[in-house]
């Protein structure tokens, strides 16, 4: 993971990063992380997951959605390999 280092930071800048990290309850480390994120990452970013959970709750839900699955076997291919690894022998 990457490394960051602020140099020249003020006394007070410092003083208030400590001050706002015990106001979260975390390290001032910590907190001038989630400042960074906070600073970088759009809020408003659409997060699939909770938009397909969102969209099927307005539908009424999803279970009783049936998807229907092949589960037949994976031919085998001229060079041998299944699809599958190999079994371990015990």
């Amino acid at each position: 993971m990457p490394i960051l280092t602020v140099r020249n930071l003020p006394d007070e800048t410092h003083r208030a990063l400590r001050h706002r990290a015990a106001e979260h309850g975390r390290s001032t480390e910590a907190e001038v992380r989630s400042i960074l994120e906070e600073a970088v990452r759009p809020s408003k970013r659409l997060k699939i997951g909770t938009e397909l959970f969102r969209i099927g709750q307005e539908v009424g839900g999803m279970d009783d959605l049936e998807i229907p699955r092949d589960r037949s076997e994976i031919p085998k291919s001229s060079s041998g390999w299944t699809g599958r690894p190999p079994r371990l022998s015990t």
